[in-house]
């Protein structure tokens, strides 16, 4: 597994080839606190002989000193450099390390397992592909085993090696690791990842770090090395849409106008046609400059200045898209929200929005649901807490071009900033643009249908059908509908209610107010609304003293 120092030694060109011919993986470790994170990162850099003599001689002194192992080699100090993480045995920051082995190249980013440093966690998760989450075997699965699982996967971390640390502990007991593996793989059921290998290790002594371990002949799985080096991640920004945010217009002299950035995702090729996403205005590319020349084309993650055959105006902020497939451009969208601060967020006060290139000041309107980290249940909140998860709807200023977070992790995250202290309070995640439907096409003329043959003022709407579930929250859409509307209430409308959870239902004018608020006085639940331009959003939740039992009938016609 070591370098090939050999060659290091005779032909340093040759092992710099080597070396760019081989694949990238950026991977975290997470998990709870002294679930043995930093320990795992320090073996992997000894074991893969990415610990150079100076290093090593620090070490030994520094275990020997402030070490937790006894006087013996605490590989977590490889890592853990502050002072206060010394001083505590404590990951406070994020710590990036490089190793590499014969097959692969690695960053590996060391996330802190403490509540109160969620924020560190979630940057160390935003340019990850594979997540380590650790759970120390004597333990199981805690709080904030489930809350890291539920972050890496809002931010589209597919792949999860869960590593049952310390095993040497419970005597390499096969039964204790079977019940976590299938108690985790029960909780995640509903997160999407790809694939989840469970793998028994002791990150302190090695098994089944580098190579199989004797003490566990019932796992035949691969080693956590084994693991990293062949698994396969997906990278599709190439062939998303193109996208580039404008970081710098360049303007050195009259005869050269071009504009810079970072390709987000897809390629671009002079001639191609490319869009103005605020105003629409197309032209094509010119020419592809970088320092070291032209090139004939360009792909996400290339740094670059496009030159245009036409002079349109493009400023800092803007982005330059692809004609077809373009992103959104609105002032408001649903997001998945992470609250960083300790001060909870405030509703309608105004912040800073940093998206892909651009910074708008704007709001929060109103948050939808929280989730429960431990259940995945979503409950009706109107704030957000120190560490809490949600969906809310925001408001810009201005517009500004977005896509969904699923489509473009680049063009559809963005920070959240404090306008006077400038501490970031959140990071965010692009659910939809708040005009957009899901499966509008879909589900239009098909939730209502007449009372009477030969009456059709009336609608009646059955909301077991209209109810739809999904990333945004629980939703029954009526901007398709005219005129009065009487509903159909089931049971399992009702149900999603009782638990807490909250049903947003979109209006298409006042006229249909009466008849949702007629539906909340006879149910006994309540509601909120705000309008939207010229259309109208209604919250229907259940307070915590209704709702005891449900109606003996499927369905209750009102």
């Amino acid at each position: 597994m070591a370098h090939q120092s050999d060659l290091i030694e005779k032909d340093i060109l040759a092992y710099l080839k080597s070396q760019e011919a081989k694949s990238m993986l950026r991977f975290i470790t997470c998990g709870s606190v002294d679930d043995g994170k930093s320990t795992l990162i320090g073996r992997l850099l000894w074991d893969s002989k990415m610990v150079f003599e100076d290093q090593l001689a620090a070490l030994e002194a520094d275990s020997k000193k402030i070490g937790t192992q006894g006087g013996a080699i605490d590989y977590a100090l490889l890592l853990d450099g502050l002072q206060a993480e010394r001083e505590q045995g404590i990951t406070i920051d994020v710590a990036y390390r490089y190793f590499s082995t014969d097959k692969r190249k690695f960053i590996v980013a060391d996330t802190p397992g403490h509540e109160q440093y969620t924020r560190n966690m979630v940057t160390g998760a935003s340019t990850a592909q594979v997540a380590v989450i650790l759970v120390d075997a004597r333990k199981g699965l805690l709080t904030q085993t489930r809350r890291h699982s539920y972050l890496v996967s809002l931010v589209g971390i597919k792949h999860i090696v869960l590593a049952i640390n310390k095993m040497d502990l419970i005597d390499f007991d096969q039964q204790k690791f079977d019940l976590i593996r299938r108690d985790y793989q029960q909780f995640a059921a509903p997160l999407g990842f790809a694939s989840i290998a469970a793998i028994p290790i002791s990150a302190l002594d090695g098994d089944n770090i580098i190579g199989p371990s004797s003490n566990t002949p019932w796992y035949g799985g691969p080693t956590l090395m084994s693991y990293l080096e062949t698994v396969r991640v997906e990278d599709d920004r190439r062939e998303q849409p193109f996208r580039l945010p404008i970081q710098w217009v360049n303007r050195p002299h009259l005869d050269f106008r071009g504009f810079c950035g970072t390709v987000a995702s897809g390629v671009i090729r002079p001639g191609d046609e490319v869009r103005v996403a605020s105003s629409g205005r197309s032209s094509r590319v010119a020419r592809i400059v970088t320092m070291g020349g032209d090139l004939p084309e360009a792909t996400s993650g290339q740094a670059v200045t496009l030159t245009l055959t036409d002079e349109i105006d493009v400023s800092r902020g803007e982005v330059l898209t692809a004609p077809i497939a373009p992103p959104f451009f609105t002032r408001h969208f649903v997001a998945h929200l992470v609250w960083f601060q300790d001060e909870p967020l405030q509703p309608g006060q105004s912040y800073l929005i940093k998206t892909a290139a651009a910074l708008i000041p704007g709001k929060v309107t109103t948050v939808q649901h929280v989730v429960d980290v431990n259940t995945l249940e979503q409950k009706q909140a109107e704030t957000l807490g120190l560490n809490a998860i949600g969906v809310a709807r925001l408001e810009l200023d201005r517009p500004a071009a977005i896509d969904s977070y699923q489509q473009n992790r680049d063009t559809g995250s963005f920070i959240m900033i404090d306008r006077f202290t400038n501490a970031t309070v959140a990071a965010g995640m692009v659910i939809a643009a708040a005009p957009e439907i899901p499966h509008h096409e879909q589900v239009a003329g098909a939730l209502a249908k007449p009372v009477d043959e030969g009456d059709t003022a009336i609608r009646r709407v059955n909301l077991g059908n209209a109810l739809i579930c999904g990333d945004e929250g629980n939703l029954v859409d009526l901007t398709g509908e005219r005129g009065e509307i009487a509903f159909e209430v089931t049971t399992a409308f009702l149900d999603i209610l009782t638990k807490g959870n909250r049903v947003l239902f979109r209006l298409h004018d006042p006229g249909q107010l009466p008849s949702v608020a007629l539906l909340a006085y006879e149910q006994g639940l309540q509601f909120t609304f705000t309008r939207v331009g010229d259309r109208i959003n209604l919250v229907l939740f259940s307070s915590p003293e209704v709702m005891q039992s449900l109606p003996a009938q499927d369905v209750i016609g009102l």
